[in-house]
């Protein structure tokens, strides 16, 4: 049994989401994962970019980077590769933040697979800038930017993840926090890029997208789903039938770290001292 629980993680900042507001939960399941796995506060980093949910390494008592919009994944994998002590590196974002001005960086912390975790809000809208189209929104939302109709196709982020060949994807929702819990660990314990992908409804700007609409639609996956298929995974990501929740795809490949200690033990064996110095590098490119 754990020797910690979730309120070792919690800072002295309250959290000042809206009350009603998804990512409660959300910050709830984390803090819990983080005490099952007996995470240190001092070996664990959220990094985070801009928006509502970009709030939540403030109210975490562990390291965080708030960093700028859309921005947080290239900072977590420069974190990882830089520092052996930030053990447990985690970002977490919106929907906004993550797949619009965010949306190159998520394509490309897939193909590095930095050993890093990725938790997504999603609540299909805009909410630190009160109420605006997000990338996933709806195309029947009619918002102040787009009062008449959406004219812009709404995207997939399961399906965009797997696409990437992301090599952990999941999805679950922030009222389920069973579910989220038990995705997070797995995700935490993946050796690699794991990306959870969570609903979490915006009380205040989104009226689209309720619990009571959410809980309409999902639906867990199959249980005789194979998590390495990912042309399966793709498939039912792709569904108009449900939306589905539970463990997408999981399969294990060599990280972003894994390469780069290949290639720093390349260098070094090149070296004549066994240690290779900045000057020797520039020699190669004179």
């Amino acid at each position: 049994m754990s020797s910690k629980t979730a309120n070792d993680y919690k800072s002295n900042i309250k959290p000042s989401w809206c009350p009603g507001c998804g990512d409660y939960g959300v910050l709830t399941a984390l803090f819990q994962s983080f005490a099952e796995l007996e995470y240190e506060p001092d070996d664990t980093v959220l990094v985070s970019g801009i928006g509502c949910s970009s709030r939540l390494p403030y109210f975490a008592n562990t390291y965080g980077f708030h960093s700028i919009h859309g921005r947080a994944l290239p900072v977590a994998t420069g974190v990882k590769a830089a520092s052996k002590g930030a053990k447990n590196v985690v970002v977490v974002g919106g929907d906004g933040d993550g797949f619009s001005i965010g949306g190159n960086h998520f394509i490309h912390a897939a193909r590095k697979n930095p050993n890093i975790t990725y938790i997504v809000m999603d609540n299909e809208i805009y909410g630190l800038t009160k109420g605006q189209n997000s990338p996933t929104s709806h195309s029947d939302l009619l918002t102040k930017i787009n009062p008449y109709e959406s004219i812009e196709e709404r995207i997939n982020p399961v399906l965009m993840a797997l696409s990437f060949d992301a090599s952990f994807v999941a999805r679950s929702f922030s009222s389920d926090l069973p579910q989220m819990k038990e995705l997070i660990v797995k995700a935490l314990n993946h050796p690699g890029f794991s990306f959870v992908h969570i609903i979490s409804p915006c009380v205040q700007y989104n009226k689209k997208v309720t619990y009571e609409s959410v809980k309409e639609r999902i639906k867990k996956l199959p249980e005789d789903h194979d998590t390495k298929d990912k042309i399966s995974g793709m498939k039912l990501a792709f569904t108009d039938d449900y939306l589905y929740t539970g463990l997408f795809y999981d399969v294990v490949k060599p990280t972003f770290e894994e390469k780069l200690e290949n290639v720093r033990n390349k260098c070094q064996a090149q070296s004549p001292t066994g240690s290779y110095t900045i000057q020797d590098i520039m020699k190669q490119f004179a």
